[in-house]
């Protein structure tokens, strides 16, 4: 009898006179992978929710380009995860890839408090009469985009395989187990918040009251710190070894399929090549059922004479099981792309969102006032506010009317989520048209360096928004990419949930560019002025992301009203050894 068993084991124990195995993996490592998210968000988020400031005040940036770097960097860091994650998946592993990642974070970290630190480092600081102060110039740029570069390093491997690995600690073959997965995406999602709610709130402070010295190097301690516990836990972990490159099963389908393009499809599908054993290390939760849709890819699956079914030249022929990896890979893309533009608009909280609060009254008392980067406080508040009510109200009371055990589908839970976000930016333009009609009722338009007589609170709607928008649509993307994309690609889909928002960022630094250039008047006038925002019309970027947002949201719903859940044939746990393998053909929602 075959029996598909996917877990590792750990000490071996005596009971009743015999030794029994006790299983990895399970709630107990969560405290140590957490930990390692967590730290690497502190860190992250630390820097780049109060990038705009470091590198306006500190390194004296025009606000378009600190806009531009800020967001280059969050892509780039958000496109690392595509490297990251083909090396987990196809020979490191994900315990050593977040490893070895750690690592390289933890140098890029290093050597950027070092230049937050030392003077030589960075341009002197504006004279009191200077209109315009010296730029950092080119030695001490290079500093900065390479402790940024190792940063982004770093993340390419950690973003893509923490929460994967996280995921692998629960046996999907145990039903038990099975069902607490989609709870480990909120517990992830929450505690992920929970440290940038940390960041924008205590390490932000320190660095526009104290020093940015203390103000990175806080992160710093706590990333090395988290590399430590994450190894520290090595023993307890369910590791999975890598099933070899998937991209490169991917090309042969492709390439099998192109040499076949001239055979006939065989009207029984039973015909196509099948194999278990060759495929039992990259469907060990289960094979994945021939579909009927993209029938030029299942050629590669068709035997000929010149095919040898014990020993496939997989550039020839593939199985039932490899082809469909690719078709759900191809299925999955226009849901996945709708996530990009969610991504660009919330891009505008860091950029645009923080310098309008930096001219808006942040006092709270005489002699307190909010830094502006630590306004995210209320967007990190209300997602873990909303997941945290989703998951204890909501879901619950949804189940009864559903019959679901998450309450309503990822693609449900993916479009409240676009809806909310189209909400959020067309909030945030007519609060930037209240804030710039204050400037001018107070004679302050060309004084850019003022405090306008607006309350900074009028920002909370638009930044709460977006947080309940991330609590809906971005958990939803990440369920959706981790349970539709093959089993052997969990860190390939999780690299591109963070694919995504790198395209989302480098979609707003392409607007906020192709804008700045065309907006320009020959009086000096643009709607997203270098210096001086009150002489701006930053509202209508906010506007026409709305625009952009609504014509995506129709695309959404047509790709989710269209799309096919991947057939995949589970099979049962064994239970008794006389009984036959249990086998369960089912859409996994």
């Amino acid at each position: 009898m075959k029996t598909t068993t996917i877990m590792t084991k750990m000490a071996t124990v005596e009971e009743k006179g015999r030794p029994v195995e006790k299983i990895k993996g399970g709630m107990v490592t969560m405290p140590f992978i957490f930990a390692n998210e967590v730290c690497e968000k502190l860190a992250v988020v630390g820097v780049g929710s109060n990038m705009q400031s470091y590198l306006t005040k500190q390194l004296h940036m025009s606000l378009t380009k600190a806009a531009n770097t800020t967001t280059n960097f969050s892509g780039t860091a958000s496109l690392t995860p595509l490297i990251g994650a083909f090396i987990a998946d196809s020979f490191a592993g994900r315990f050593w890839t977040i490893t070895v990642a750690s690592i390289f974070y933890q140098i890029g970290m290093v050597s950027l408090t070092t230049s937050a630190i030392l003077p030589k480092l960075r341009p002197p600081p504006c004279k009191v009469n200077e209109s315009v102060c010296q730029e950092a110039n080119s030695g001490q740029l290079a500093i900065l985009y390479i402790s940024l570069l190792l940063a982004a390093i770093g993340a390419g491997g950690v973003r893509p395989c923490v929460v994967s690995f996280g995921a692998d600690q629960f046996d999907e073959t145990d039903p038990e187990q099975k069902t607490k997965t989609w709870k480990f995406f909120n517990w992830y999602y929450f505690c992920m918040g929970a440290s940038m709610l940390v960041a924008v709130t205590v390490v932000v402070y320190i660095q526009d009251y104290i020093s940015w010295g203390w103000g990175l190097g806080i992160p710093t301690v706590a990333m090395a710190l988290s590399i430590i516990a994450f190894i520290f836990g090595y023993p307890l972990y369910r590791n999975l070894d890598p099933a070899g490159s998937p991209f490169t099963r991917l090309v042969q389908v492709c390439v099998a399929a192109y040499r076949k393009r001239n055979l006939s499809m065989p009207s029984d599908p039973t015909l196509l090549y099948e194999n278990q054993d060759l495929d039992a290390g990259i469907s060990l939760g289960g094979r994945l059922m021939h579909t009927k849709h993209m029938k030029f890819f299942s050629k590669a699956a068709i035997v000929t004479e010149e095919d040898d079914p014990k020993a496939p030249n997989w550039w020839r022929l593939n199985t039932v099981h490899r082809v469909e990896e690719l078709k759900s890979v191809i299925r999955m893309g226009p849901i996945w792309a709708s996530g990009i533009l969610l991504i660009t608009a919330a891009a505008q909280q860091h950029t645009f969102s923080l310098s309008q609060a930096k001219t808006m009254n942040r006092h709270l008392t005489k002699t307190f006032q909010i830094p502006a980067a630590s306004m995210s406080v209320f967007t990190l508040a209300c997602m873990l506010l909303t997941i945290g009510v989703y998951d204890r109200i909501f879901v619950p009371v949804i189940r009864r009317f559903t019959g679901l055990e998450r309450g309503i589908t990822y693609l449900t839970r993916m479009g409240i989520g676009f809806a909310i976000a189209i909400l959020a930016t067309f909030v945030a333009g007519f609060v930037e048209v209240k804030r710039r009609r204050t400037a001018f009722a107070y004679g302050l338009e060309d004084k850019p360096q003022e405090m306008i007589p607006i309350s900074v609170f009028w920002l909370v709607p638009q930044y709460c928004l977006h947080g309940m928008a991330e609590a809906f649509m971005s958990i939803g993307h990440l369920e959706f990419l981790y349970d539709q994309a093959p089993e052997s690609m969990r860190s390939t889909a999780t690299a591109f949930f963070w694919l995504a928002i790198s395209m989302g960022s480098y979609t707003s630094t392409f607007l906020v560019s192709i804008i700045h250039k065309f907006s320009a008047g020959p009086d000096g006038s643009n709607w997203l002025p270098d210096n001086n925002l009150n002489r701006g019309k930053l509202e209508y970027l906010y506007w026409l992301i709305t625009l952009l947002q609504v014509a995506n949201l129709v695309y959404y719903l047509v790709c989710a009203k269209f799309y096919t859940f991947k057939p995949i044939q589970v099979h049962a746990q064994e239970v008794d050894c006389s009984e036959e393998d249990g086998i369960e053909l089912r859409n996994r929602v």
